[in-house]
């Protein structure tokens, strides 16, 4: 009987790709950074996506992470350089201060009553606290009109331009101050934005933009970058402000080349940039920055603040300015 020898060959093990995992981590976020800095988004998809930044620009960090543990270098070099880039995007919102330039002060008021539906109590609360000289107010109906007069809103704000109706397009601006109507100023892209001249007391008169372009949702995303495309630029007069719900963050290439023909936002400027406006009174909390107030380069931000107001989905923006 023979006995039978050889070798027990052992089958190698196969090694996890680590590796491979650190770029699935990495190239995201890198992707992300490129359509952000590039303005590169395109459609209603990653328009709307562009919204997370911020929160991309904090998950960025664990894909730092992820590759410096998997010790690949260069999928940790990209992952670097993608996580500066997304910082350098959004932490600068977070970290202004408040100007203290001299002037006229105007305090303005923002917000949008989804449908009429805002609490009217809750916004003669806000108008009674801050004592605002314009308020601009988007998905303005007919009833939400009647409701704030019967409040008190015509006897503190006796001046308006109003072109409330019964949908979202409903819009309207309330003063203090004299306010006259200027027609033709922003041509007509979907919901109403009705502008007004502003009689501030001690100086030249104060253009007042109500913002509010539709949403860019599907097809709409090419009336919502035409809308804001048609806002008028900044100009040396008047001295002019732009307020409302944008449907647009600051990550959003349309509201960049928009703050780029002469305006600065003014939450941004003190240090509130990143503060949530949408969506409010929901089961989750606020999560993206849509509703704003833009200023020429000439005028001074004291203090930007939000608040939650029952029955819209819109948190108030209230800034305190000074104008030339």
């Amino acid at each position: 009987m023979e006995t039978v020898g050889g070798t027990i060959v052992t089958p190698a093990r196969r090694r996890f790709p680590v590796k491979a995992l650190a770029w699935m981590a990495v190239s995201p976020f890198a992707v992300w950074a490129a359509a952000r800095i590039g303005g590169l988004e395109r459609g209603s998809l990653t328009t709307q996506l562009m919204t997370a930044t911020p929160y991309a620009a904090a998950g960025s960090l664990v894909s730092l992470v992820v590759a410096m543990a998997a010790r690949n270098r260069p999928a940790a070099a990209v992952a670097l350089v993608t996580s500066a880039a997304l910082g350098f995007s959004v932490l600068p919102r977070a970290f202004g201060t408040a100007d203290t330039a001299t002037g006229r002060p105007l305090k303005v008021l923002t917000i949008n009553l989804l449908f009429g539906r805002a609490d009217t109590g809750a916004i003669m609360e806000l108008v009674r606290r801050f004592d605002p000289d314009v308020l601009s107010t988007q998905e303005l109906t007919p009833d939400a009109v009647g409701r704030l007069d019967a409040a008190g809103l015509k006897d503190l704000m006796p001046h308006r331009v109003l072109e409330d109706e019964y949908s979202a397009g409903g819009s309207g601006l309330y003063a203090r101050y004299p306010l006259t109507r200027l027609d033709n100023v922003v041509p007509q892209r979907g919901h109403h934005m009705p502008v007004g001249l502003l009689a501030l007391p001690g100086g030249r008169p104060v253009q007042i933009v109500n913002v509010h372009p539709y949403p860019p949702l599907g097809p709409l995303v090419h009336d919502w970058n035409a809308a804001l495309r048609a806002l008028p630029s900044a100009s040396a007069d008047p001295v002019r402000v732009l307020a409302g719900d944008f449907n647009a963050s600051l990550d959003h290439a349309a509201m960049r080349e928009l703050l780029g023909r002469g305006y600065k936002d003014a939450a941004d400027e003190v240090g509130q940039g990143l503060v949530p406006t949408w969506p409010a009174n929901k089961r989750i909390p606020p999560i993206i920055t849509i509703d704003h107030v833009l200023v020429d380069s000439r005028v001074g931000v004291r203090e930007v603040s939000v608040h939650t107001v029952p029955g819209t989905d819109h948190r108030a923006v209230f800034a305190s300015l000074t104008v030339p």
